[in-house]
């Protein structure tokens, strides 16, 4: 039976520069940095204790999928507060938090202009 996802692939164009923007401004950690082949390292990241990792890689043929919005949804407890602290650190925001009924929401992206969701749970 599926208990949970494992990881999440975000695609990147320059490994090395998403892997300082996911660890320095994100606060990401890495779990795995080894050789992948002969164009790509695999990067592995946890978030915070969540048990879903975060993979900085770009699968050989997907190169399009770079940049633009994303599936992934990070959550926060106080989406105003980790939005303020992510600018701290340079982190650019296309939305700036929003409430709604159901919670509030704010999107940013990263070096890549993938873009993400950051929610409250």
């Amino acid at each position: 039976m599926i208990k949970a996802v494992k990881f999440v692939s975000i695609p990147v164009r320059d490994q090395e520069r998403a892997l300082a923007f996911y660890t320095s401004r994100l606060g990401f950690t890495v779990l795995t940095d080894q050789p992948f082949n002969e164009h790509q390292r695999w990067l592995e990241l946890t978030v915070g204790r969540s048990e879903t990792r975060i993979v900085l890689f770009t699968t050989p043929g997907q190169e399009d999928r770079i940049g633009g919005f994303s599936n992934v949804v990070f959550s926060a407890d106080d989406v105003e507060r980790t939005a303020a602290e992510l600018q701290q650190r340079g982190v650019e925001f296309v939305q700036p938090p929003r409430k709604e009924s159901w919670g509030t929401s704010a999107i940013f992206k990263d070096v890549d202009g993938n873009q993400f969701v950051l929610s409250s749970k």
